[in-house]
């Protein structure tokens, strides 16, 4: 038995350590990765505008009480797109060496620039989803992630870099960690953070005061999903009634990997995932409880 986080799955020939092997699949989904086997090669790009006035005054409600890490929207778009691939869990899967695979748990990564100055370095966070997460366990996980990387020293999976840094013929371990990736054979130490092996890799570009936009997929790795987050502003938005007004609204750039589902189910996810943030309440259940959308 493979433990996974909150669950256990057997495992059976043809599994990975990360994943099961979807072993009932329709002719398409057999041959697309036998005529695409790259995953660049397969990017969808889907560009979204979300009304955030509903989590803006929810998030000012959240933070009434003076919180001593304060509640904000990068985290709610982090928990919603967790809840999302929790209800849409063809969203999990990945291509790797011309199978599919279905992800063990759900897991978001990110990198965290440690100052806002040219010259810091950046860490990385690794989010492990459990499905009784809320808004409130991932809250406490990200700033556990964010406080360790920024005042007390490196991930591992950076530490693990940095050792390969200095070892030499580079070409070589390239190829041998290509090999071993294409097969889930990494070493647990070098892919512990690699924001490559998650189920979703977020940008958070808005921080940086940049807009939303495309950004590719990776072929090594397992990732099928990237988020960006692009910057929080006021714009004028059509109501129900087609009438124009102001409201907090912020643009999201989500690039998929089209190979691991159809357009329907993508498009029916978008819907669940704009849902949730314009219903942010909806993140303090369970992200395994189930949203009507």
């Amino acid at each position: 038995m493979s433990a996974g986080r909150g669950f256990f799955v057997k495992k059976r020939f043809g599994d990975r350590r990360d994943a099961t092997l979807v072993r009932k699949l329709d002719s398409m989904h057999y041959i697309m990765p036998l005529m695409y086997p790259n995953r660049c090669d397969n990017e969808a790009f889907i560009s979204e505008t979300i009304d955030l006035t509903n989590a803006m005054a929810y998030l000012a409600q959240r933070n009434a009480g003076g919180p001593e890490y304060k509640y904000n929207a990068f985290q709610l778009i982090v928990t919603a797109v967790l809840k999302t691939i929790t209800l849409r869990p063809q969203l999990n899967r990945f291509y790797a060496n011309y199978n599919l695979y279905q992800r063990n748990e759900v897991s978001a990564a990110f990198t965290i620039k440690k100052q806002f100055k040219d010259e810091s370095d950046e860490g990385l966070a690794f989010i492990h989803a459990k499905p009784e997460d809320t808004i409130d366990s991932i809250h406490d996980e990200i700033h556990r992630q964010v406080s360790y990387v920024r005042y007390e020293g490196k991930d591992q999976s950076t530490e693990s870099m940095d050792f390969l840094q200095k070892l030499p013929f580079k070409k070589l371990i390239g190829a041998v960690a290509r090999f071993m990736d294409r097969r889930g054979w990494m070493p647990q130490s070098v892919i512990a953070t690699d924001p490559f092996q998650s189920s979703v890799v977020l940008a958070n570009l808005g921080s940086i005061k940049l807009h939303a936009g495309y950004h590719h997929l990776t072929n090594w790795g397992t990732t099928s999903v990237f988020v960006v987050i692009g910057e929080i502003k006021e714009r004028k938005l059509l109501d129900e009634n087609g009438e124009e007004r102001l409201r907090t609204s912020v643009d999201i750039g989500l690039t998929v990997d089209e190979r691991i589902s159809d357009g329907f189910y993508c498009s029916r996810a978008v819907r669940l995932l704009r849902t949730l943030l314009e219903n942010p309440a909806l993140l303090e259940k369970p992200l395994s409880e189930k949203v009507d959308f």
